[in-house]
């Protein structure tokens, strides 16, 4: 394996880690805003005890994401440039309005101040998703013009793009339908089964939506990007691998068990194990291209030095880190005896 394909595979690990620990952040923002005004159950304080401290840790991959595209593939900065420059723009901005809110919706105490607060990190929570699952259309070719010897994003081609839609369709209900898994599985571990069956009952309602705008992205898919598309089907086995750990998630929702009528555990690592599939075809069958057809991982590749010395960083870097976040796991995760007490917003 060459050095840049390690690199864009580093790149696209994050990018997935990211994508699941993303989706499923963003998601609990929505459902604590949609279950504020619901005192029967106990689903947005369910919420909020996953949202509260899972934000601080899922900004650490968008940086990493960030520092390393920019440090292992220098020679695509100004194409990465110009494809980030407005949809990554609104994403920081929308970050930064939604961690500064969350942060406030922490230390305040006025119900109707933290009302307000957590209608902005709903908000926020739906549109993060779109606008960074717009970049991947965009590097799939057909949006950026060169004008005088200069790289533009061609907005109107975005805009009216179905296969952009497709994906955006496709990140608002797979950060819906991530988020209500993990959160029924939460609730079901906290013994909390009426948010159990609210959360339940979402992701069987979000499920089904991502699977259509998945087929939705494959469809746009053949008729914009045909190079992609033909390369994604040389791994059809494991698509179709994929759709059945997705059947195997929605039954696991359906079978009867000790504690009420399904066992969302296993509806969570099938779904992750579907994502990661579906993820994997996607990312090979985009190789060689950061960008297509403007750049490669090899003309926008690093010094093999630089790469090594970067590399070894990394590893150093996050052999630190996954401590932290595996005892992050077991202390709000698993360890639920802090929350005894904890009322809604």
């Amino acid at each position: 394996m060459g050095d840049s394909l390690v690199a864009i595979t580093v790149i696209w690990g994050f990018i997935f880690i990211y994508a699941v620990m993303g989706t499923m952040d963003f998601g609990a923002g929505f459902w604590s805003m949609v279950y504020i005004n619901r005192e029967k159950t106990n689903a947005t304080n369910i919420a909020n005890r996953y949202l509260s401290p899972t934000w601080e840790v899922t900004n650490v991959f968008i940086v990493a994401i960030v520092v390393g595209l920019f440090s292992f593939f220098p020679g695509a900065t100004f194409t990465l440039g110009t494809v980030l420059l407005i949809p990554g723009s609104i994403i920081l901005l929308l970050l930064a309005l939604r961690s500064g809110f969350l942060v406030f919706s922490n230390y305040t105490k006025g119900a109707r101040h933290q009302k307000a607060l957590v209608y902005i990190s709903g908000l926020s929570g739906v549109l993060i998703p779109a606008f960074l699952i717009a970049v991947l259309p965009i590097s799939q070719g057909g949006y950026i013009d060169t004008i005088d010897g200069v790289e533009k994003l061609n907005l109107l081609k975005v805009f009216t793009s179905p296969n952009v839609y497709a994906f955006i369709g496709f990140a608002v209900s797979s950060s819906l339908f991530l988020s209500s898994l993990l959160l029924a599985d939460y609730s079901k571990s906290s013994d909390e089964m009426e948010a159990y069956e609210v959360y339940r009952r979402d992701a069987l309602i979000t499920g089904p939506i991502s699977l259509v705008m998945a087929i939705l992205i494959m469809l746009t898919l053949r008729m914009e990007a045909t190079w992609l598309y033909n390369n994604m089907m040389e791994d059809k086995p494991i698509l179709f691998i994929s759709l059945f750990l997705f059947l195997v998630a929605g039954g696991a929702l359906l079978l009867p068990s000790s504690k009420g009528k399904g066992m969302p555990r296993l509806a969570v690592v099938a779904i992750v194990l579907q994502y990661f599939l579906a993820s994997y075809v996607y990312g090979k069958g985009h190789l060689p291209y950061v960008i297509y057809p403007n750049v490669t991982i090899e003309t926008g590749f690093t010094h093999p030095d630089a790469f090594r010395s970067l590399f070894i960083t990394y590893i150093v870097g996050f052999a630190i880190l996954f401590p932290g976040f595996y005892y992050f796991w077991r202390l709000f995760m698993k360890d639920n005896r802090k929350y005894i007490g904890k009322k809604p917003y």
